[in-house]
């Protein structure tokens, strides 16, 4: 069937991309799905850092292909093989299809799949197939297993996650990466307790979604700090109890102070240098500095070494917040529905396929939280 996606053929145009226009959208041949696989109909997909990353060059990712990692959408077909998800289901995407069988895997830590991360290498489905062709018969890599920015996609069972369909497939697209990398993180990778002291650099919609996984975590102090006031605005509205400007010394000092030393578990989420050095200034002795983005490859991290014996600091990485999301997006889900994770508030505006240039221009101007592309699905 032919289809309409965003298709990006070489990296590192300069910006504005509505100038340069790194992502085109081009009608595709879209093949139907095999066994272990299911074509899904996009109703939302989200604009992220790590997606503008690679669109800059800075991140390698497989080109030409089609563009985006985070989505949701219905279910129009499955393999012969799928018997657990049938037409009209409605998911999320994971950008991580665990094969459930390697070591990683079977302990428990499906976001280092190193069949998962072998394949989204060379831009292919698990099954080392790509199903997307172009109008010169050429195949198109797939990004991250998923390819968001398409109308339909055919992605393999384990990248895909049911919902409750009362959930409105605009809000339900976060879940895949922003909500599951930030709660996750605060959750699973640092097992924040209540009453912890914690800070989260970068208010994105992973440092955001981290905010909420500290509220519900019952953090009793709870640090938001960004370049962006609208952003520290925002965090405050959303369980913060400080927001604080990164540049401002004086202010820094008096969190240290405030805090008797420093915070429980500080998270960076900006993924940059300046933002980690941040971060781990506000770690206490006994603490845990939480590294949850995603920097240029080759970027160093310099710390102190000897404090990470006489203060017993911790360093930990997070990927995919530590999550099993069969597991936990549901129970996000569920966390939503009660009110308790406003992960609609991520949402800076919907824009359609069209104008995904200009999206991501806004994001990398640091003027978006999570944009959405919306495909006109109802739910």
């Amino acid at each position: 069937m032919t289809i309409a996606a965003a298709v990006i053929r070489e990296t590192g145009r300069p910006h504005p991309f509505t100038e340069s226009r790194p992502l085109e959208v081009e009608q595709l041949t879209l093949e139907g799905p095999g066994r272990g696989q299911v074509r899904v109909r996009m109703a939302s997909a989200g604009l992220c850092h790590s997606d503008l990353s690679a669109i800059a060059g800075i991140r390698k990712k497989p080109v030409p292909a089609v563009a985006g990692h985070e989505g949701a959408g219905v279910v129009v077909d499955v393999g012969e093989d799928i018997e657990d998800l049938h037409v009209g289901d409605h998911v999320v995407m994971v950008f991580v299809s665990a094969c459930g069988t390697c070591e990683p895997c079977v302990a428990g830590r499906p976001a280092l799949c190193r069949t998962s991360w072998a394949s989204r290498a060379d831009g292919t489905l698990s099954d080392g197939t790509r199903r997307f062709i172009d109008a010169s018969g050429e195949r198109l890599a797939h990004w991250s297993g998923i390819s968001a920015f398409a109308e339909e996609v055919v992605v393999a069972r384990a990248s895909v996650v049911p919902i409750d369909p009362a959930v409105p497939l605009l809000d339900a697209a976060v879940f895949g990466c922003a909500v599951t990398t930030g709660v996750g993180a605060v959750l699973n990778t640092a097992k924040v307790q209540p009453g912890d002291h914690v800070a989260v650099t970068g208010l994105g919609g992973v440092g955001l979604s981290a905010v909420m996984g500290a509220v519900l975590a019952g953090a009793s102090r709870i640090i938001a700090l960004d370049l962006e006031p609208a952003k520290r605005e925002l965090a405050l509205s959303l369980g913060a109890t400080d927001a604080v400007d990164p540049r401002d010394p004086d202010q820094l000092a008096n969190l240290i102070d405030s805090t008797d030393g420093g915070v429980d578990v500080s998270f960076e989420m900006a993924g940059a240098a300046a933002a980690t050095r941040t971060a781990y200034g506000l770690v206490r002795r006994g603490g845990a500095l939480v590294l949850g983005s995603l920097p240029a490859p080759g970027v160093a991290l310099e710390l102190p070494q000897a404090a990470f014996v006489s203060d017993e600091k911790r360093v930990l990485g997070s990927y995919m917040g530590s999550s099993v999301p069969a597991r936990d997006i549901p129970r996000y889900v569920e966390l939503f529905q009660r009110g308790r994770l406003p992960v609609d508030r991520l949402r800076s505006a919907t824009l359609p396929l069209s104008e995904i240039n200009a999206g991501f221009d806004r994001l990398s101007r640091g003027e978006a939280v999570r944009e959405v592309i919306d495909f006109g699905i109802d739910g």
